[in-house]
C-alpha cells in the first residue's frame, strides 16, 4: 500500500518549462467553482490576498495511483502539499492571506480528502477546466486524464502578484508562500 502522506526518495525533479511565465500580473478569471465547503466561489471576486495552490490529484487510501505516477516529474506529492498548507494555515492567515486548493477532481472526491486530512480551508473543483483554460495553466496527461501541473498563485484583489512554478518538493510550498507574503507586505 502506498503511503500518500510521505514523499518517496528519488522523485524526478520537475524543470521550469516556462509554462507559467505568462501568469505574473494576470487577473484571476471570473470563474465560479464548487468548493468542498458547499459554497460556489467566484475566484476572480475573492477580496484581499489569496493563496491558490493548484495540484494534479490527491490519492485515496487503498486505491492505487496511476501507473508510472512517481516517474512523472512533479506529479507525486499532492497530499503532503495539502497537509503542509494545513499545518501552516494559521501562520499564512496571520500574514493576511486566505488559502485555497484547486484541482480538476470532482468536489465529492475532494470533499473526502479534505475531511480525511482535516483541511481548514476550501478546495475548489475545476472539473470543467474553466479556470485552467482561462489562465492557460500548465497541464499534463496521465492515465487518460488531463491534470494540472503543480503551480501556486498569490493574488491580491484578483491580480496575480507571485507565481511558484515548478513546486518541488511539494511540501515546501507553504514556506515559499510565507516568504513571498512577508516580502509583499514590505512592498505595500
Amino acid at each position: 500500500m502506498t503511503n500518500l502522506t510521505e514523499l518517496p526518495k528519488e522523485l524526478p525533479v520537475p524543470l521550469d518549462d516556462g509554462a507559467a511565465d505568462h501568469l505574473l500580473g494576470m487577473k484571476l478569471p471570473q470563474v465560479t467553482l464548487q468548493a468542498t465547503t458547499g459554497l460556489q466561489l467566484n475566484v476572480g471576486q475573492i477580496p484581499g490576498v489569496l493563496v491558490l495552490y493548484c495540484y494534479p490529484m490527491t490519492g485515496q487510501p487503498n486505491v492505487p495511483l496511476p501507473d508510472g505516477w512517481d516517474q512523472i516529474p512533479g506529479a507525486r506529492g499532492c497530499t503532503p502539499q495539502s497537509c503542509s498548507f494545513r499545518d501552516h494555515y494559521q501562520e499564512i492567515r496571520t500574514l493576511g492571506a486566505e488559502v485555497m486548493g484547486l484541482s480538476v477532481q470532482s468536489t465529492e472526491y475532494q470533499r473526502e480528502m479534505a475531511q480525511r486530512l482535516h483541511l481548514p480551508f476550501p478546495v475548489l473543483s475545476d472539473d470543467n477546466y474553466e479556470f485552467q483554460k482561462a489562465l492557460k495553466l500548465p497541464a499534463f496527461q496521465a492515465a487518460g486524464m488531463t491534470l494540472l501541473k503543480r503551480v501556486t498563485l498569490i493574488a491580491r484583489a484578483g491580480h496575480i502578484l507571485a507565481v511558484h512554478y515548478p513546486v518541488f518538493p511539494s511540501d515546501s510550498d507553504p514556506q515559499w508562500v510565507i516568504e513571498r507574503l512577508v516580502d509583499l507586505s514590505l512592498k505595500s
